[in-house]
């Protein structure tokens, strides 16, 4: 496939949790977890990480990633968007005459991501053609048996499935907010993430957590106690 780029995006401001993105999490800081699960896979030609913090850069380099650059204070703003920042970082490296065939967002705060899920990814990546791959999860409750409240009064959003077993509906999936996997070339055409041809590795719930809150955070770390704890128990 050529080389590759593991892109770890961890900028400096964080409103709801101060210092989230080096905050102490199963002892160590949470930013470390991401930039050893790209080491470690060996999947990577470069393992950077695109910061505005001159705290999280000193961290990252300690941590063992790249740090050729700072992020701008265009891509570092509160509305500035993922693919933004990967632009950024693959326009840069391109001026310095360095290109990747592929490469992998990670987000800072992601410790449910492990080397042989990165791996696995990579794998369908190549096979498939596909433009990428995300990780997924299942909604644990069928949308299609959603409420709504309109006027004080709860009603089915889709009455038509008022009598349908969960069983019998079709699943639905969200994004896990850990990694995305993909194809340079597309991603510089396309300038987004979810282009047409994007394919998906499904996670357990137990491995998949959005980290917004202190509340969050504390199921985070029960979740990936619990993790480990069965990876020891499999041998994985």
């Amino acid at each position: 496939m050529g080389k590759r780029i593991a892109i770890i995006t961890a900028r400096g401001g964080s409103k709801r949790i101060p210092g989230k993105n080096i905050r102490p999490f199963c002892g160590k800081p949470i930013l470390n977890y991401s930039i050893e699960a790209a080491l470690e896979s060996g999947l990577f030609d470069t393992v950077m990480v695109s910061t505005d913090s001159q705290e999280i850069a000193k961290l990252a380099q300690e941590a063992g990633a790249d740090m050729p650059f700072m992020r701008s204070r265009e891509a570092a703003g509160d509305y500035a968007t993922t693919a933004q920042v990967l632009l950024e970082v693959l326009e840069a490296y391109q001026e310095r005459q360095e290109s990747f065939a592929a490469f992998c967002c990670l987000y800072p705060t992601a410790p449910f991501v492990t080397p042989e899920k990165l791996k696995r990814a990579f794998a369908l990546l190549e096979e498939s053609g596909a433009d990428g791959v995300v990780p997924v999860v299942r909604y644990s409750f069928p949308p299609q048996r959603a409420f709504v409240i309109r006027e004080g009064r709860t009603v089915m959003r889709y009455p038509e499935h008022a009598a349908s077993r969960s069983q019998d509906l079709e699943p639905y999936y969200h994004d896990c907010g850990q990694f995305y996997c993909m194809r340079t070339e597309r991603f510089l055409q396309k300038k987004q993430i979810f282009t047409d041809h994007i394919l998906s590795i499904e996670m357990p719930e137990t491995e998949v957590q959005d980290i917004d809150n202190e509340t969050d955070w504390e199921l985070a770390e029960l979740k990936y106690r619990l993790m480990r704890k069965e990876m020891r128990e499999t041998g994985d």
